[in-house]
């Protein structure tokens, strides 16, 4: 069930393809929300690292999530690599994930400790990133339409059919914009924003990375998605751009944790222990994410975004972590918004 991947191809990724990983020790079934390269990388070098023999698979969040729940009377999976801290969240409250506290929490930044403390232990922050608005400079340029400052811009008619969103059925970073302009203006506002805005898109995609994609190849002017698959987007030439709305913007804790029932729950935790180090942060920077990390002592890099220069909004994880909550939202823009005729 577990996909296998290229050892070799992923050390070199990280610069490590020359290392004789130690002897084997025993499995690691690991389901990971990043991008495939970033997913591959870590899993080689924690092999590399510990001789444990690691079987990956990658899955946007939602996906693990519905796996992780068909899976939850005889779980395959040991752990759970990013995605955002709501859906870990909802695992916890249905009481799919075993709580754990690595020796190196006080290391953390303060909102990794934090959504830590919020799941009761359930999950640990391992990065952050904020939602922006890109652009394509040169589709803007060629249709002569402004660069958009804010959420309320986007509404614009010379957007019609221009703007690109992620579907909040399938998508976690959907669901994080939509829940922070809930947190941002209330929810009958956002709603009301939300069936204006959709008069302007032109497609729901499944994954929150698809809109960035669509931008950065110039089959869309706009797109709202997490500023770190932006910079990716731009690191390989694209021209595009990034706008962090003035009202302010949401942003993510992307999480990791351990499966309840876990077959190989020692290995688990060793996982779990060896990414909260500096060194198994770098990983992401090398093959080309840009996500903030956890942990202070990674190594800075200028391409990172600065997230204490963005304007947040004061994102509750744990009220909108909730399985209630999360399904009262996404039921209401089922009705109100995805419903609607394009």
């Amino acid at each position: 069930m577990f996909k296998r991947f290229s050892i070799a191809a992923a050390l070199a990724l990280v610069g490590t393809a020359a290392v004789t990983p130690v002897q084997a020790q025993g499995q690691l079934n690991m389901l990971c929300a990043p991008q495939a390269d970033w997913c591959e990388a870590i899993a080689a070098a924690f092999q590399r690292d510990t001789g444990i023999k690691v079987s990956m698979i990658r899955k946007s969040t939602g996906e693990i999530l519905a796996q992780v729940r068909a899976e939850a009377q005889n779980p395959k999976t040991d752990i759970w690599f990013g995605g955002a801290a709501d859906l870990h969240f909802v695992a916890a409250e249905e009481k799919l994930l075993e709580p754990y506290t690595s020796a190196r929490m006080k290391e953390l930044h303060p909102w990794a400790q934090k959504v830590h403390e919020q799941s009761k232990g359930h999950c640990v922050g391992v990065s952050t990133g904020a939602i922006a608005l890109v652009y394509n400079k040169e589709f803007i340029a060629k249709k002569n339409l402004p660069v958009p400052k804010s959420w309320i811009d986007l509404t614009k008619p010379e957007y019609k059919g221009e703007v690109q969103l992620p579907n909040p059925n399938s998508s976690g970073t959907a669901y994080t914009i939509i829940a922070g302009l809930v947190q941002l203006w209330g929810e009958d506002q956002a709603f009301d924003y939300l069936k204006k805005l959709h008069a302007n898109v032109n497609a729901y995609t499944r994954s929150g990375a698809a809109p960035v994609r669509a931008v950065a190849r110039g089959e869309t002017g706009l797109a709202a998605t997490f500023n770190m698959e932006a910079i990716t987007e731009m690191q390989a030439g694209f021209p595009i751009e990034i706008i962090y709305p003035s009202e302010g913007t949401s942003y993510e804790v992307a999480c990791e944790s351990i499966i309840k029932g876990a077959r190989n729950l020692a290995n688990a935790k060793k996982f779990y222990d060896w990414y909260l180090t500096p060194a198994a942060m770098d990983i992401g920077p090398k093959t080309n994410q840009w996500h903030v990390p956890a942990h202070p002592g990674a190594t800075p890099d200028p391409r990172i975004p600065d997230i204490t220069k963005i304007k947040l909004v004061d994102y509750d994880f744990a009220k909108y972590g909730a399985s209630a909550v999360r399904k009262r939202i996404l039921d209401r823009w089922d009705r109100e918004v995805g419903s609607l005729p394009r």
